[in-house]
């Protein structure tokens, strides 16, 4: 019997190709600079490429909202107007003047998108009450689940809403030739309304969606990449040893086989989020923390930085008041730069349908070491991670791993073979380019 049937793609978002390589960098531009402002940021912009990064996300640039407002200048995803620029950062001609020297020095700017909720005295309040959720009593709500009190849930059942919102997202786009969005909490607005948004952004120009959530629907019509909070999760109980390794394969593997090989995934070891509710960079990871940068770096997804991380991300800045980065040179920073420097010379090491699918190669330590390979027909990154407070020393299963290499930092150059045994220090990680 002969079929007739046609495998359906339904994962329609096309990836540009400067995601390839892509590095995305948060921006933070109340705690960037002594300013605070949107100059501030540019007296950095030659230092982020220098950096390798590819991207700027900008945390929300709108007004914030007075009315039972956190701390003495609030939180920035408390958005009094979606049309109007903070005036703490500057005006609309500084942020114009932001995004086209970033443009010059062949940066994309993403901006952050609040679009699940306003400041209680947002004017779209008054002008539209009914575009705003409800409580049980008929009175506005913030979230009912979490200590959001300085905002009001928006209700996406509105038509009018998602007209404004659209045409609000559109503006930024048409006005000031931005990229795309970071768009909070996406999973809290129905995917339908993202669909629309999408097609809406694409008429002007093709724009770059990240969602602040994680699920594969997300990217079958609307986003591009999405966050690996998962992946974030099982590095931060891999570092206080309080999972096995076997979970960080579980994610490799949900990653590999329950999502779209296009779908990009946004790997991180910090954000805006983690740095002020959860602590530092190595607060977080410990010992831990160069191995899991390296990891997000070369691992299947887009890597993230949380400014301030290259200079040791020192202190959990304020986020309800003025806290600027204490910049420095420091070895993280030189971590990143050179990881990222390597990524971009290898294509295996690209991000989704550009690079290679990481391939585990089997040891004999598989409870504390992570191994994995990366190849095509002309190119072999082979990455080695002792993810214990032990040291070990391990072999690897044949025939996948065996090559001729030159280690990515000290330029040793090395044939490795069936019975080759590395001897790896606590955390430490080798990385082997053929």
């Amino acid at each position: 019997m002969t079929s007739n049937y046609q495998p359906q793609h339904l994962y329609k978002v096309e990836q540009p190709k400067w995601t390839q390589y892509g590095v995305i960098y948060q921006i933070n531009t109340r705690q960037f600079s002594r300013s605070g402002d949107f100059n501030g940021v540019i007296e950095h912009l030659d230092r982020l490429a220098a950096l390798g990064v590819t991207t700027l996300w900008i945390m929300p640039i709108h007004p914030i909202g007075e009315v039972n407002r956190k701390g003495k200048l609030g939180s920035p995803y408390a958005v009094k107007d979606y049309l109007e620029i903070n005036p703490e950062f500057g005006n609309k001609n500084d942020f114009k003047k932001l995004v086209d020297e970033a443009h010059l020095r062949h940066l994309k700017v993403i901006i952050d998108w609040v679009p699940n909720h306003s400041a209680w005295d947002c004017h779209l309040v008054d002008l539209h009450p009914q575009w705003y959720a409800k409580d049980y009593k008929g009175d506005f709500r913030p979230s009912p689940w979490w200590d959001w009190s300085d905002i009001v849930e928006f209700d996406y059942d509105q038509v009018g809403l998602r007209e404004y919102m659209i045409k609000a997202m559109c503006y930024w786009v048409n006005a000031f030739d931005i990229d795309g969005f970071r768009c909070d909490v996406a999973g809290y607005v129905p995917n339908d309304f993202w669909v629309q948004a999408r097609q809406a952004l694409d008429a002007i120009k093709p724009v770059f969606l990240l969602a602040e959530w994680e699920s594969r629907d997300l990217h079958e019509q609307a986003f591009n990449m999405t966050y690996g909070w998962s992946w974030n999760e099982t590095l931060h109980e891999l570092a206080h040893g309080r999972c096995s390794l076997d979970r960080l394969r579980k994610y490799y593997s949900w990653n590999e086989r329950a999502w779209p090989k296009s779908a990009l995934r946004m790997t991180f070891v910090s954000n805006h989020d983690k740095n002020a509710w959860d602590g530092t960079q190595r607060e977080q990871f410990g010992d831990a923390l160069e191995a899991c940068i390296a990891l997000s770096v070369l691992g299947e997804g887009v890597p993230l930085i949380h400014n301030g991380q290259e200079a040791g991300e020192s202190k959990r800045l304020a986020f309800f008041e003025r806290d600027p980065i204490h910049w420095q040179t420091h070895s993280i920073g030189d971590l990143y730069r050179k990881l990222i420097l390597l990524k971009k010379s290898k294509s295996v090491l690209g991000n989704g349908n550009y690079g290679a699918r990481m391939t585990q190669i089997p040891n004999t330590k598989m409870d504390k070491v992570f191994s994995f390979v990366r190849h095509n027909k002309e190119e072999k990154v082979f990455v080695i991670i002792n993810f214990s407070s032990e040291a070990v020393s391990v072999s690897f299963e044949p025939p996948l791993f065996e090559a001729n290499y030159t280690h990515w930092s000290s330029k040793e150059s090395r044939v490795f073979s069936s019975d080759t045994t590395r001897k790896l220090s606590p955390w430490q990680f080798e990385v082997w380019v053929s």
